[in-house]
Order: C-alpha cells, then structure tokens, then sequence
C-alpha cells in the first residue's frame, strides 16, 4: 500500500470520528517518518490482552516482567519485585512466571 493511500485512510479514519486530531497527527507523523507503529499502545482491555507479548529488548529471563511492564505501564522492576514476592508464598510467582512464559508468545 502506498504512503498516499495509508494517509487517505488515516484522514478517513479522523473524519469518521475513529481518531482524535492528536492521534491523527502522530500516526501521520509516523508514517512521513517511515517509523512502525509502537509496541505499547493505549488499546481496550480485550485488544490489549490479545496484543500481550514477552519483551525481546527488555528481558532478564523470558521477558515476561518487559511485556508486562509494556501492557500496564508499570516499570520492568516493579513486575520482577512482584513476581520476586510472589516466589515466597509456596513458589507461587515462579509458576506464574514460567506458566507466562510458555503460554505467551515473543514479540
């Protein structure tokens, strides 16, 4: 799809009231940019748990603690905190952690 075509549909998309102007204006940016589309996105509830992945540039082990940290907001370490306390309750954050780690895919 051309650059001209991908704008025609962004302009269609903020005339039929789907984007705000700001949002018009950074995926416009985006796109004269040549930059992709970010990872963390403001996405509804469903779409975000669709859009869950692990991280590939912040990860120590899996990169659970760096998807999660993209999906709610919260920083990497504060995930790795939790998940570090959650390991004292009966191991209960490293099954947590390794069942996230089979069951959601990299990014």
């Amino acid at each position: 799809m051309s650059l001209a075509d991908e704008l025609h549909k962004l302009d269609d998309l903020r005339a039929r009231g789907v984007l705000s102007d700001p949002e018009f204006q950074r995926a416009k940016q985006r796109l004269l940019d040549g930059a992709s589309p970010p990872v963390c996105s403001d996405v509804p509830a469903v779409a975000a748990l669709n859009a869950f992945r692990r991280s590939n540039t912040d990860r120590w082990v899996g990169g659970v603690c760096g998807g999660l940290a993209c999906l709610t907001g919260i920083e990497s370490w504060a995930w790795r905190l939790i998940f570090t306390v959650l390991l004292l309750f009966g191991g209960t954050g490293a099954l947590f952690y390794i069942l996230l780690w089979i069951f959601v895919p990299a990014e």
